[in-house]
């Protein structure tokens, strides 16, 4: 990994603004977290899909405001400002749809293996060896434009399996390096945007409609988390059981072992190994 080669923010510009869908796109050395600075700028009236990537983030962070760790020059640190303009209904599904777009992202530029794990979790491996690659974060943010939607992800390129930190819940940090590949990191910038664009694209124009566009299905396909028993902590109780599907409301559906089914709009999952 190098601390040293940054990215070209003049080569992004031309293929994703100048040549691609995108309104704004910044390159900062280091900042305290892109989410944050987008929030601030969609309230200043920041246009539909402007973009900021951080070379390092000081204060970056997960969901539940868990620390997420983004030394120079490691991986992709990249927040998105979106207005969708779908009904408020749907926007639970942004992470979600962006979670397809990263991981179809990662096993057609790297080959590695990729899945996902509800509801903001890249998972690079296979099998029982599923290790932490990233993590998405979409915020709703009021402004005088009406609601935007900030969306980070964090990518775990270039670190060596001895730079990574153990991940929350329990689940080890990996990165295309640490699983065997190489990537230019500007190229896997445009190929994520690009798929980015894609299905928040489709999504957008069909009202937020997952079925309509096969975006439920393509999730469905990438989500690691179906099939497995989890433990759902959801504050005072936990629930445990089966996951067994992902409803088009993007609620994960859990059997519990009494049988009966419970849709979780948000919580903190756990994967439970079967004893």
């Amino acid at each position: 990994m190098s601390d040293e080669v940054l990215l070209d923010g003049d080569l992004l510009r031309r293929r994703l603004v100048d040549d691609g869908p995108y309104a704004a796109l910044d390159v900062v050395a280091v900042t305290g977290s892109t989410n944050s600075d987008l929030s601030e700028a969609a309230a200043r009236s920041a246009a539909d899909r402007t973009v900021l990537i951080a070379e390092e983030q000081s204060a970056g962070r997960g969901r539940l405001q868990r620390q997420w760790l983004s030394p120079r020059g490691s991986g992709l640190f990249v927040s998105v400002l979106l207005r969708p303009g779908v009904p408020p209904s749907a926007v639970a599904w942004m992470p979600l749809i962006a979670g397809v777009a990263l991981a179809e992202t990662v096993e057609r530029t790297s080959g590695v293996p990729a899945g996902l794990k509800w509801p903001n979790d890249l998972l690079l491996g296979s099998g029982e060896e599923w290790l932490k690659g990233a993590g998405i974060l979409s915020e709703a943010v009021a402004g005088p434009d009406g609601i935007a939607i900030v969306l980070g992800m964090g990518v775990n390129l270039a670190q060596r399996r001895d730079q990574l930190p153990t991940g929350a819940g329990g689940l080890p940090a990996t990165s295309l390096a640490a699983e065997g590949a190489e990537v230019d990191r500007a190229e896997f910038a445009i190929a994520l945007l690009d798929a980015l664009a894609e299905v928040e694209g489709r999504w957008r124009d069909a009202g937020g409609d997952v079925v309509a566009t096969g975006l439920l299905t393509r999730y469905r396909r990438l989500c690691r988390t179906l099939g497995q028993r989890v433990r759902v902590e959801l504050g005072e109780e936990d629930l445990i059981g089966e996951a067994v599907d992902v409803d088009d409301s993007g609620r994960l559906v859990v059997r519990a072992d009494t049988g009966r089914t419970t849709a979780v709009s948000a919580g903190d999952v756990v994967h439970v190994r079967r004893s």
